[in-house]
């Protein structure tokens, strides 16, 4: 892995040590307490002792160091090469301006989007470089670390505007679909929200009650099917439901119980892509979601005649 708190947060936390020890002799409390804020809980154990018996030789006994500049770590080529690769990705513009600093024009992409090819995606994705798009984002974002409301205006299924006030949780992303939805609680509209389809968003006024809005639960589902594993339906429906929350248990030999949670507003797709599967997969709950797979079938059947 190139970039992981994993493997440079100890890195990290002696850097922050010795930019203080710079500015003034470090005390064994405060390097404990940098570390706690920085590193793992466990980390005291290691890190200071490191420091404090002189094995790592970067601190002298009196909480000085030996540098006379901040420690700097800059990127190796491979990082930059990475960095290079994910700005040429349009969804980086949701959260970065400016980029100039990571293009790198001396380095070559670690890879391009021509190096990837996607055969079940939807060519309807969201536009992510509309300025409006981005700002509704972002607007989002700000909310979701905040914990504020928002009034949100956006089309409804028959192309209506319609208004509602969500306090968003969660931003969500649809590899399939190629188009991110927040969800949140408050709305009797339904909790979750295509961003593509969203017209205005901006900050309003805490709802009058808070409980309610937390009461409210967000729209979400489970289908419970049962899989014969032949020709590789165990792995193909493992990764045709990749981005959905999920559960698969072996209940007998070739024979699988699989639970998938989703979004109310993704019923019919999961109804198309369960149906996609034949005679591989039998729903055994919910009822509605049988009734649903019936209909369908009832539909298609019509229009065969």
């Amino acid at each position: 892995m190139i970039f992981h708190e994993i493997y440079s947060v100890y890195y990290q936390t002696v850097a922050k040590i010795l930019e203080e020890a710079l500015d003034h002799p470090l005390k064994q409390d405060e390097i404990c307490n940098i570390i706690e804020k920085y590193a793992f809980s466990e980390s005291i154990l290691s890190i200071e002792s490191a420091l404090r018996e002189q094995k790592w030789q970067l601190l002298k006994s009196d909480g000085t160091t030996i540098f006379k500049n901040d420690p700097s770590m800059p990127l190796t080529t491979i990082q930059k090469r990475w960095l290079k690769s994910i700005c040429q990705d349009p969804r980086i513009h949701l959260f970065q301006d400016d980029l100039k600093e990571i293009e790198f024009p001396e380095i070559e992409p670690l890879f391009t989007p021509n190096d990837f090819y996607i055969f079940d995606q939807y060519q309807d994705g969201d536009d992510y470089t509309d300025e409006s798009y981005i700002r509704n984002f972002r607007m989002i974002l700000d909310a979701i670390k905040n914990q504020y409301p928002l009034k949100i205006t956006t089309y409804n299924h028959k192309g209506k505007k319609v208004s509602m006030k969500i306090l968003p949780k969660y931003l969500e992303y649809s590899e399939k679909d190629d188009k991110f939805r927040v969800a949140g609680f408050g709305s009797r509209l339904g909790g979750t929200v295509n961003l593509g389809r969203i017209i205005s968003c901006e900050r309003t006024k805490t709802a009058e009650n808070t409980e309610l809005i937390h009461r409210i639960p967000p729209r979400k589902r489970r289908v419970i099917f049962e899989l014969e594993d032949e020709r590789n339906a165990l792995e193909r429906v493992l990764l045709h439901f990749a981005h959905f929350p999920k559960k698969a248990e072996k209940i007998e030999e070739n024979r699988y119980h699989i639970m998938v949670d989703y979004d109310k507003d993704d019923e019919t797709e999961m109804v198309i892509r369960i149906l996609s599967f034949g005679p591989m997969i039998k729903v055994v709950q919910p009822e509605h979601f049988i009734n649903l797979i019936k209909e369908r079938l009832r539909k298609q059947k019509s229009w065969e005649r």
